[in-house]
């Protein structure tokens, strides 16, 4: 008995990013490889970038491998574009985003853009400006937030240094946000997705910058899905995932880590990339939810043993440190 094909038949849920064009930034590597791999597998056409070109050559290789077919591998492409300069972010974020809608980056896939539920268009204002408007931007770019107290005695704790530290957290996905809907199909089966973490609900002494940009984000995208709609955005605040940063750690320092993390939340585990990326796949599917603070977190401090502001404390200056590079 033969296997029906997704494509041709009638289906409500697998279909919804069928032939979509899915800019993932940050999605080289951790969370942002695991959506990748996630909209990839759900039809989508993919455009990864990340601030290093061997990365990115790196990410799509592992992509290749990983989906051999032709008809995954003429869906996957990318390329590097840095936000972590300030002064040039926002050229290089237009730049990114004429890439990413450039009609000629899938020259072997002769389906995109051909799934009308999609809603993808492509304007024309003369033949050097032809686009082929984004369904989804996914954000999962960022920096490791510094540990500083709040103190007379910290000297590096200036403005300068604060926004500048945000360029790549904060500042990045507003100029995004900015650029939306000369980029984005208008409709709302399009959306952007950014990225927080645990810090901004649950912070900790030496974190308040890290809360202070994760906390922007969600009133980035409550803004964000008033003014841009009805393109939706959203943010996802994972937990403790064991990403790629964890092969930093000897063996005997990872499984002390992942103890760690696992007894701080009540799922008594550690989340695979692949977990949370579901998060960001129902952001994307589901029409309907725009503006929201989406925790993918595991319970973190729901846990009995995590009633103690001491054991509080360690477990989320950990989650600091290993959820900042995504």
């Amino acid at each position: 008995m033969s296997t029906p094909n997704p494509t041709t038949m009638n289906f409500i849920s697998i279909n919804k990013l069928t032939n979509t064009r899915v800019l993932l930034i940050g999605g080289t590597s951790g969370i942002g490889f695991a959506v990748a791999r996630a909209a990839l597998e759900h039809g989508a056409s993919i455009i990864l970038s990340s601030s290093k070109a061997e990365k990115v050559q790196s990410a799509i290789s592992r992509l290749q491998q990983l989906y051999p077919d032709p008809s995954f591998t003429s869906r996957i492409t990318g390329k590097a574009y840095d936000l972590s300069d300030q002064s040039t972010l926002e050229t290089t974020i237009i730049s990114l985003l004429d890439y990413a809608t450039s009609p000629s980056i899938f020259p072997n896939n002769t389906n995109i853009n051909t799934n009308t539920n999609t809603n993808t268009t492509s304007t024309t204002e003369g033949d050097d400006k032809k686009k082929i408007l984004l369904n989804h931007i996914i954000y999962t770019s960022g920096t490791r937030p510094s540990r500083i107290p709040i103190s007379p005695t910290t000297t590096t704790l200036t403005p300068q240094f604060y926004t500048q530290s945000q360029t790549l957290r904060v500042l990045a996905p507003l100029m995004l946000g900015k650029y939306a809907k000369s980029y984005m199909v208008d409709e709302h089966t399009s959306s952007m997705t950014f990225t927080s973490g645990v810090l901004a609900s649950k912070p900790v002494p030496g974190t308040t910058l890290g809360a202070m940009a994760g906390s922007a984000l969600g009133g980035l995208v409550r803004g964000l899905a008033v003014e841009l709609a009805p393109i939706r955005a959203n943010v996802v605040a994972p937990g403790a995932v064991e990403t790629e940063i964890f092969d930093e750690l000897g063996v005997e320092e990872r499984k002390a880590v992942k103890e760690m993390f696992r007894k701080g939340t009540v799922l008594g585990r550690v989340a695979e990339p692949g977990d949370v990326a579901e998060a960001y796949v129902w952001c994307m599917k589901d029409g309907f939810v725009s503006g929201q603070w989406v925790g993918s977190d595991g319970g973190l401090c729901l846990s009995l043993r995590c009633r103690s502001s001491t054991r509080c404390s360690s477990i989320l200056l950990s989650y600091d440190g290993f959820l900042g590079e995504r």
